[in-house]
């Protein structure tokens, strides 16, 4: 496993093996590639990608008005020097829109598209939900206890006392500033892609009951790309790469195979 940072500062760990096209997969608002601990196991035999995006973790930003093509610039940026030209993509929440984006631009430049836990035409209570939060962050209220017990079922939490603690840590090392700018694209997000530039094979999947990106927000969204399917993890919620990571992990895998 290599850590290492490019010459945008980004921050990633590059784990290379035989097989030659990467996996990278592209975390949430107020976490870091920490999350993806699971992954980082399973996929140990895959050469595997993980960052942390603008403003996140150990990536600064350096900007003050960002929107989601900076975030592409800063994955192909990161790709192009590690010289990979084709990629298995897989984004989770805000990850997931800047996977959107991404294959909006550079579609050629993927063998697969997995978009986990994404958000898709909001309802106006949705909204109203999801601005109120954006609105308690900016006078620096303390989300993290709260969106954990969105993020996992309640029995999870209680039998995994130090994924707790390491969630909660990651979310309130935050830079609030940093956190804002990005929080603000997602919360303010427009549904705005051009979906038919995205040919690639794309995989939508979800937590049966995550409440902010919900199966019928999925269903929606894999209706509108092309070349698409999806899939729903029993019992899943917000970060079911984590709470429900077999099932997660097993499905991106068949996906990817199948996409060699």
């Amino acid at each position: 496993m290599i850590n290492g940072t490019d010459s945008s500062e980004t921050f990633y760990l590059l784990n290379q093996t035989e097989k030659k096209i990467p996996i990278i997969f592209i975390h949430g608002v107020g976490l870091t590639h920490e999350i993806w601990q699971p992954q980082l196991d399973y996929f140990r035999d895959n050469t595997t990608i993980f960052y942390d995006i603008l403003g996140h973790g150990k990536t600064p930003l350096n900007k003050s008005n960002i929107n989601f093509d900076d975030f592409s610039e800063q994955l192909i940026n990161l790709i192009n020097e590690l010289k990979f030209d084709k990629i298995h993509l897989i984004g989770f929440s805000i990850g997931s829109l800047i996977a959107r984006n991404f294959a909006t631009k550079y579609n050629s430049r993927l063998k697969s598209l997995t978009l986990l836990c994404s958000i898709f035409k909001r309802s106006e209570q949705q909204q109203k939900i999801v601005v109120d939060r954006f609105n308690l962050a900016k006078k620096n209220f303390k989300l993290s206890r709260q969106a954990l017990k969105r993020w996992f079922t309640n029995e999870y939490l209680e039998k995994n006392p130090k994924t707790y603690e390491k969630i909660s840590s990651i979310l309130e090392k935050n830079n609030i500033e940093n956190f804002l700018s990005v929080y603000k694209l997602f919360v303010f997000h427009k549904d705005d892609e051009i979906f038919q530039n995205i040919k690639v094979n794309t995989l939508v999947m979800t937590g049966e009951n995550d409440l902010g990106s919900t199966v019928d927000m999925s269903k929606k969204l894999s209706d509108v790309i092309n070349n698409s399917q999806l899939k729903v993890i029993k019992n899943g919620k917000h970060l079911c790469g984590i709470e429900c990571a077999d099932d997660v992990n097993i499905a991106i895998k068949n996906f990817i195979e199948q996409n060699e």
